[in-house]
C-alpha cells in the first residue's frame, strides 16, 4: 500500500465505535466468520490451516510476532465495514476530507516549472467532490500516483489558487516527496 491508501485506512480505523477483538482466539474466530474457512484464513496469514484451527481451539495461546501482526491487521481491515462506509459516504457527499501533510510540491506555471520546490506543511480541508474521487479511485484499484494526483489537484484548487482568487496561471501541482500524510473525514 502507498501513503495515501495507508492514510485512508488509518482514518477509517479512527471511526470504530467498538474495539476489535484482542485475544488470539477471538481474532481467529472473527476471521473465520468473515472468510468462511480455515483454509482461507491460513492463506491470508501465510500459515497452515492446522495452525488456524489450533488458534481457534485455544491449543495455541500465542502466535509468532509476525503472524500476530498479520492477524491483527487482517481483523482491523475487516472490522466494522458499515461504520467505514457511512463515514466515507458522509465525507463524499457533505463533509469533505482534511489533508495534513508535509511534502515537497512541484508546479507548472507561466513563469516556469519546478519539480524541486520547498517542503511545505499544509492542513487543508478539501471539498466533498475530492473525497468522492479519492474513494472511487481507491475502490477501482487506482495506483498511488493517481491518488496523489487527486490530492494534488485538490490542494491546487483550495490552497494554491484559493478557490480561484489567486495564482490562476498555475496549471499543474505535483506532490513529489511526502514526509508524512494524514487524512481525516
Amino acid at each position: 500500500m502507498g501513503e495515501i491508501e495507508d492514510a485512508i485506512e488509518r482514518a477509517d480505523r479512527e471511526a470504530f465505535t467498538r474495539e476489535p477483538p484482542k485475544t488470539l482466539k477471538a481474532q481467529i474466530g472473527y476471521l473465520l466468520k468473515q472468510m468462511g474457512s480455515a483454509k482461507a484464513v491460513a492463506r491470508e496469514l501465510g500459515v497452515t490451516a492446522d495452525s488456524v484451527n489450533r488458534y481457534r481451539r485455544g491449543a495455541r495461546k500465542n502466535a509468532r510476532a509476525d503472524v500476530a501482526a498479520k492477524i491483527d491487521d487482517a481483523v482491523r481491515t475487516r472490522w466494522q465495514p458499515q461504520v467505514r462506509k457511512r463515514r466515507q459516504r458522509q465525507a463524499a457527499t457533505t463533509g469533505g476530507i482534511t489533508v495534513e501533510t508535509r511534502a515537497r510540491f512541484g508546479y507548472t506555471a507561466p513563469v516556469g516549472t519546478t519539480d524541486d520546490g520547498r517542503f511545505r506543511r499544509l492542513t487543508v480541508h478539501l471539498p466533498a467532490t475530492y473525497a468522492q474521487r479519492l474513494f472511487d479511485a481507491r475502490d477501482a484499484g487506482a495506483s498511488e500516483g493517481e491518488m496523489r494526483g487527486i490530492v494534488a489537484e485538490g490542494l491546487k484548487d483550495v490552497y494554491f489558487q484559493d478557490g480561484g482568487s489567486r495564482a490562476m496561471g498555475l496549471s499543474d501541482v505535483e506532490i513529489n516527496d511526502i514526509d508524512y500524510l494524514d487524512l481525516d473525514f
